[in-house]
């Protein structure tokens, strides 16, 4: 295998999110889209006429994904939401975990048929597992897919069936195995950091299925090989690294998020560009997002 190349981090955009998040590329906007979820902001950048918007919204929000057009779906604290980010129109809203008002959801991305994944997670971030996985379907059915998580952070998916799924409290990657009803056949741990090491946090996967994690209190990206064995490392003037996904023109450029949440002044003053986002330009192509799928019906057409 070729032996992975990375640039110096770029800061593309120099502001301070306390958590940012959610890193997704559309190709057909020339964008990359990431969230700020404690500030409740959507931005995005246009890397062709770098112009950069910034919406916000009336709820925390962990993630976006792209249907068509300007039509997203956003997890938010509580709710499934499909909004036309042009118009603010909302289409659609799904309520999430309604018994659980202190939870909100995390991390959640698309898999190879269009489904939107998503985890959830106690938002006050206590040591309990009230965290769970779920799984929308192109007919908006939801189910639960696991649980007893404390930070949910991914997925990223190597195929329809098969995908990497992170607790980030537990510092641990798992890689889990499910069946066509979506009931689990396998899960096992695919990697656990070290105490030293931060967590892990978000991810994407290359087109050669090495899982690039972010390391949230570990100011690095680590490359992990399908065996689990690092093969690359790029460290980022930033403490906290939450999310990057694979774009631009070749597919082969890194948009990674940060945070300043919790952060010092001392520590600070070290990562002093904590709380950016940032493009590593690599050698690698990565693996995009698909489009969240919906089922059209024409006697009830959603969009």
């Amino acid at each position: 295998m070729n032996k992975i190349k990375t640039s110096e981090p770029k800061v593309l955009w120099n502001l301070k999110c306390t958590l940012g998040e959610g890193t997704l590329w559309v190709k057909e906007h020339n964008s990359i889209y990431f969230v700020d979820i404690k500030k409740k902001r959507i931005h995005m950048l246009n890397i062709k006429n770098l112009k950069k918007k910034t919406i916000r919204v009336n709820k925390e929000i962990g993630f976006l994904a792209h249907v068509r057009k300007n039509i997203f779906i956003l997890g938010l604290q509580g709710e499934l939401r499909i909004v036309n980010l042009k118009t603010k129109k909302t289409i659609k809203s799904i309520l999430v975990e309604k018994n659980l008002k202190l939870n909100r959801l995390n991390d959640g991305k698309t898999d190879p048929i269009g489904r939107l994944w998503f985890g959830t997670m106690d938002n006050l971030e206590r040591n309990i597992e009230k965290g769970s996985l779920y799984c929308l379907d192109k007919n908006f059915n939801l189910k639960k897919i696991d649980t007893k998580y404390m930070i949910t952070n991914g997925p990223a998916f190597i195929d329809d069936n098969n995908f990497y799924h992170t607790d980030s409290r537990k510092k641990t990657i798992y890689k889990i195995k499910v069946d066509k009803k979506l009931k689990i056949s396998s899960k096992k741990i695919f990697k656990k950091f070290k105490k030293d090491e931060g967590s892990p946090d978000g991810m994407t996967l290359d087109k050669k299925h090495n899982l690039w994690v972010g390391h949230y209190n570990g100011g690095c990206i680590s490359v992990f090989n399908k065996k689990g064995k690092r093969i690359h490392r790029i460290n980022l003037p930033a403490k906290n690294i939450t999310n990057c996904a694979f774009g631009g023109k070749k597919n082969s450029e890194l948009f990674v998020t940060s945070a300043i949440k919790g952060m010092k002044t001392s520590e600070l003053k070290k990562y002093k560009f904590s709380g950016r986002l940032f493009k590593i330009q690599t050698n690698a192509i990565g693996i995009n997002q698909k489009k969240f799928y919906i089922s059209y019906d024409k006697k009830r057409p959603i969009l």
